[in-house]
């Protein structure tokens, strides 16, 4: 295959992470499919003569080393890194304990930063490749229970907007995914860690929240095969787009935020304007 790239693929061991590998399997590709347990990512894709199977756990910044070293080594090059590797501790913010925050944030921040600063050096040695980061409507849009995974979200969406002309002068581009909801692995018992209850007052909200969400998981109205399909026909683009909101649901989140902020603007526009100094 004439254009035929190298994808290196985080959390391919469950969810989106194994459609994206597939797909881009499927297209031709080469893929680096990881996790951190790498033997439950080669039992979820399967063998492939285009795929080599690395262990990595995004927390550790050996791991990520490790890991594109291993990518080049089989492969020859990087051209797109999918920061797809998550988890979800959900709860309001005085019930999740400050570990459970950091670990959030560690997972889906520096998580995706450790694996990207990493692949980096090898993308400038080629002045091409593009960083590929799933984040979620949540990092657009806060809500509640979301703190600690809102909070992490919105960090990756200003860690990748300042990372981009950073890099675009050696041919590297960047590209956020923002998902609604999707028929992923996300509100399993796997990947979601509800805080433990402390304060009455969040009790009765707890409750409805924790079951609606429980009895939301397996019936999200998004295919995640046609998602992963999307973003390899999306990362085989000569100019990715910068954002791609996936979902009905998430262009329409997209669009109240920013009639929101439009709105906010406009609020306390004349005493905005007369803050400079006379």
């Amino acid at each position: 295959m004439k254009d035929r790239k190298v994808w290196v693929i985080t959390g391919a061991g469950r969810g989106l992470g194994v459609d994206i590998a597939r797909a881009a399997l499927s297209a031709g590709h080469a893929v680096v499919a990881t996790g951190r347990n790498a033997s439950k990512v080669q039992a979820a894709i399967g063998k492939h003569d285009s795929l080599l199977v690395v262990k990595l756990d995004v927390t550790s910044p050996a791991d990520a080393e490790a890991a594109i070293s291993s990518a080049v080594g089989k492969f020859g090059r990087i051209d797109i890194l999918v920061n797809n590797a998550g988890n979800f501790f959900a709860g309001f913010f005085e019930e999740l304990s400050p570990l459970q925050v950091r670990a959030q944030i560690e997972t889906l921040l520096f998580g995706p930063m450790n694996v990207t600063r990493a692949a980096l050096p090898v993308m400038r040695k080629q002045r091409s490749g593009l960083v590929l980061t799933i984040s979620s409507t949540a990092g657009i849009v806060g809500q509640m229970f979301c703190t600690a995974y809102a909070a992490a979200k919105f960090g990756i969406e200003g860690w990748m907007e300042s990372l981009a002309p950073e890099i675009a002068p050696f041919g590297i581009r960047t590209m956020l995914v923002e998902p609604g909801f999707f028929r992923t692995e996300l509100l399993t018992n796997n990947s979601t860690t509800f805080a433990e209850p402390a304060v009455d007052d969040y009790a009765a909200q707890t409750r409805e929240i924790v079951a609606a969400w429980k009895s939301m998981n397996g019936k999200q109205g998004g295919d995640p095969a046609k998602l992963a399909e999307a973003i390899v026909k999306l990362g085989e683009l000569k100019e990715p787009p910068i954002r791609f909101a996936a979902g009905a649901d998430a262009v329409q989140a997209f669009e109240t935020k920013a009639n929101t902020l439009l709105a906010q603007a406009q609020a306390h526009r004349e005493l905005s304007a007369s803050l400079s100094y006379d």
